[in-house]
């Protein structure tokens, strides 16, 4: 049993040269979100990178100015007004965009700790806004600026699908994640706008160290998947960079599992 990727170079893809996008989401760079935007930049995307806040700034800024971002910007979907500011610098700079990775998650402790039964309106509320209601409002934001098509991505895990130990209450809120891709893939469809949630194995980032036993997790994903190992950020930053190429054109509304096969087995 491999609990290691045995490389992680970086995989061939589709060009991306002359196409601008978004990643929410960078808190360092064990980060899914790094990983993708390491994929999308590496394949010529110029790219807007954020940081959550002025804490996380030291971290985030130095990766962002390796990948060359044109944009680094705070974004707290949270806040007032921080998301359209975001948006109102790439109309200001690009005047378009192409793509969107939406890679970020909140439950407060308490309820992701807790059983769902237990969990409270205040916290799942919360949880749904973050998680899955700032998908919606980077659509519509994202909407005017692709006027000539473009892809959103957000990330989901297993557990939006099948039950989880420990996973609490963001199996619902990831559960509605997916229906609101789906919904937006319909959606936007007409206009050239495709939108998928790309759906990692575990991998240890800093956001999963919330949820309980999280080792464990680690270690049943790599002895049960067919390719009896764990996947990367570099894995999953491969696919969502494809996802965001003319080579997947022709492929909307899916949910595509990066998690060596976990997601067929009983």
């Amino acid at each position: 049993m491999n609990t290691t990727h045995p490389s992680t170079t970086p995989h061939p893809l589709p060009s991306l040269a002359g196409k601008k996008g978004l990643v929410v989401g960078i808190a360092n760079d064990q980060s899914i979100a790094y990983g993708c935007a390491q994929a999308l930049r590496a394949q010529g995307a110029a790219l807007a990178v954020t940081y959550f806040n002025a804490k996380a700034e030291p971290h985030v800024r130095p990766l962002a100015e390796q990948l060359a971002a044109d944009i680094i910007a705070p974004l707290d979907v949270e806040q007032p007004g921080q998301l359209e500011a975001v948006f109102a610098q790439i109309e200001e700079r690009w005047g378009r965009l192409d793509f969107v990775i939406h890679a970020i998650a909140f439950a407060p402790g308490p309820d992701l700790q807790g059983r769902v039964t237990d969990s409270s309106a205040a916290g799942f509320a919360r949880a749904m806004d973050v998680s899955c209601h700032s998908f919606i409002r980077m659509a519509r934001l994202a909407e005017p600026l692709m006027a000539g098509g473009g892809a959103l991505v957000t990330m989901s895990y297993y557990g939006a699908q099948k039950v989880v130990d420990h996973y609490g209450i963001m199996g619902p809120v990831k559960a509605a994640l997916e229906a609101t891709m789906r919904y937006l893939a319909a959606e936007l469809g007409p206009a050239g706008i495709r939108v998928h949630a790309v759906s990692p194995g575990p991998i240890l980032t800093r956001a999963a160290s919330g949820i309980g036993h999280f080792e464990q997790l680690l270690g049943e994903a790599a002895s049960r998947a067919p390719r009896q190992q764990l996947v990367t950020i570099a894995d999953v930053g491969a696919v969502t960079a494809m996802l965001c190429s003319d080579a997947a054109s022709s492929l909307t509304g899916n949910v595509i599992f990066v998690d060596g096969g976990f997601h067929v087995m009983s």
